[in-house]
């Protein structure tokens, strides 16, 4: 086979052009890409950190305003609690204010009114007396042809007006 004898002669100038493009490879590759890659990769990495970095420290910033958020809002919470209690409170204070002078002017009125009753029913109970006493005496008159005294005919009416 002629191949397997010109093994010798091909071997040494395959290897000699194997060691110049793997050099030329080398150099472009490892002298003047990787180096540029490289601080490309570790600008990244550099520009990660200090971005996970100012999150960390924009997480704690945060995680702070949300504390004092949530203080002053407990506080507002709070406030206006006693605030409400506090309305509540004097206007409770108000209406048994208004509910007692309601009540005494209802009262007064009351009083007035009972009176008033009071006084009219004695003078409707007088006029009651007068006009009985008055139909007793006519009555008496017409029915049995007596003639009754007018006192006389107000106490026998006055005392069945109490007994009945």
């Amino acid at each position: 086979m002629p191949q397997i004898s010109q093994i010798g002669e091909i071997f040494a100038s395959q290897l000699f052009w194997l060691a110049i493009f793997f050099g030329a490879i080398f150099v472009v590759i490892g002298l003047g890409m990787l180096p540029k890659v490289m601080s490309t990769v570790d600008a990244r990495d550099a520009k990660i950190a200090a971005d996970l970095k100012s999150a960390g420290g924009a997480r704690e910033a945060a995680d702070a305003l949300e504390a004092d958020y949530r203080a002053a809002m407990d506080k507002s919470r709070a406030e206006a609690a006693h605030l409400s209690a506090e309305a509540k409170a004097s206007a409770a204070k108000a209406s048994e204010a208004q509910i007692g002078a309601a009540e005494t002017a209802i009262g007064a009125k009351l009083d007035t009114a009972m009176k008033g009753i009071a006084e009219a029913r004695a003078r409707a109970l007088g006029e009651i007396e007068t006009v009985a006493a008055e139909a007793v005496q006519e009555l008496s008159a017409k029915v049995a042809g007596l003639t009754v005294d007018a006192n006389a005919a107000r106490a026998a009416v006055a005392r069945e007006l109490t007994h009945a």
